[in-house]
């Protein structure tokens, strides 16, 4: 016996109006599909925009010096024993303006560069080494240009530190030039307030202390042994003088020497990848206190110039201060020693390592 089929209302994709049904119950999820769509786009564009605000913010924090417009073609050459090695002048700068006025109260007005490195990273990348020059070491101007287009005749013995606050950075550099042949490729100079902060986002720096620190004028007070250092104390490390060693400016240059390395290698250590509030913090701290050269005025540069620095250990690093002697006619300052101080420049000049014997200053304070 046959059953008939009940089929029911006809199915609304049979006949001319076949697929409508499926496309009216397709709206919704398409419409939903649609919304879903431009929300990721609308977060895409707010994150990128919010990026470019970011990477725009701290590549304006950068402060530029023309090199090229204030030395001029008046420069030394590199030779050809040094390749591709580079030689990069990082100053501290020792502002009593501004937020750094603050750090440093009781202290005289104006600005001047504290520290003084000459930076040589040899050609392949993986070594490096950083030469001091005293500040109290008296040395020939050349003639240069202030930013504000003034010309500044050349002097004979001043101290190297009135430069930089007599005539600036620029001319700075081109006094290290005159009194080295070392033909210098980048300018690197962050002041004190930046310096600060910038350890403050690290969470501090660790140094190992091996004499005693005793600067009752500074109230600086450090035992030997190994010591986690905020940004204030940090400055005190640097800028510290009297109760250590002999008081001198040389004696100063050590510990000048060590807290660089540690700092290096503190951000090295921190996995700042890793942490992109912090990153970001402690690159606009960074970039808020920093000067370059023109050609490294960028976070681009400055990101491609850091990554091909990569393969050098800091706890490596190679440091020297410029051999000096007494001067005669006034002990308070220091004059190089020569020929000590000229193996140095050479061994800079043909990337070769700095000799054993110039590696002594006859003042004291050495490494």
């Amino acid at each position: 016996m046959t059953h008939a089929v009940n089929e029911g209302p006809a199915r609304s994709d049979d006949g001319p109006n076949a697929g409508e049904g499926r496309r009216d119950r397709r709206r919704p999820r398409r419409r939903i599909l649609r919304k879903v769509m431009i929300g990721c786009a609308v977060l895409a564009l707010a994150a990128g925009g919010t990026a470019w605000w970011l990477y725009d913010d701290l590549d304006g924090n950068i402060k530029a010096v023309d090199l090229d417009e204030a030395l001029g073609d008046d420069r030394p050459t590199k030779e050809p024993a040094a390749g591709e090695a580079l030689n990069i002048l990082v100053l501290g700068s020792d502002s009593r303006a501004g937020a750094n006025a603050a750090l440093d109260k009781g202290h005289v007005g104006g600005a001047r560069s504290d520290t003084a490195l000459v930076v040589h990273v040899a050609e392949g990348r993986t070594e490096a080494v950083a030469v001091s020059i005293p500040r109290d070491t008296l040395v020939d101007r050349p003639a240069c240009t202030r930013a504000n287009g003034d010309e500044v005749g050349p002097a004979k013995r001043v101290m190297f530190n009135s430069v930089y606050s007599q005539v600036g950075s620029a001319c700075t550099l081109k006094t290290v030039e005159a009194m080295s042949g070392v033909r210098i490729d980048h300018l690197m100079e962050i002041d004190f307030a930046g310096f600060k902060s910038l350890v403050d986002e690290l969470g501090g720096v660790t140094v190992d202390v091996k004499e005693p620190i005793r600067d009752t004028k500074g109230g600086f007070t450090l035992e030997p042994g190994q010591h986690r250092l905020d940004g204030t104390e940090s400055l005190k490390f640097v800028r510290t003088r009297y109760g250590y060693r002999d008081g001198s400016d040389l004696g100063r240059i050590g510990l000048q020497q060590q807290f660089l390395v540690a700092l290096m290698g503190e951000v090295k250590r921190q996995d700042l990848l890793g942490d992109p509030v912090k990153t970001y913090k402690i690159a606009d701290s960074l970039t808020g206190a920093l000067t370059t050269d023109s050609d490294l005025a960028s976070l681009t540069s400055l990101a491609d110039f850091g990554q091909s620095l990569q393969g050098i250990d800091p706890a490596a690093m190679d440091t020297v201060m410029l051999p000096v002697k007494y001067d005669v006619a006034d002990p308070n300052r220091v004059v190089p020693a020569q020929p000590l101080a000229d193996k140095v420049w050479e061994a800079l000049r043909t990337d070769r390592p700095i000799p054993e014997s110039a590696r002594r200053s006859p003042a004291g304070g050495g490494n």
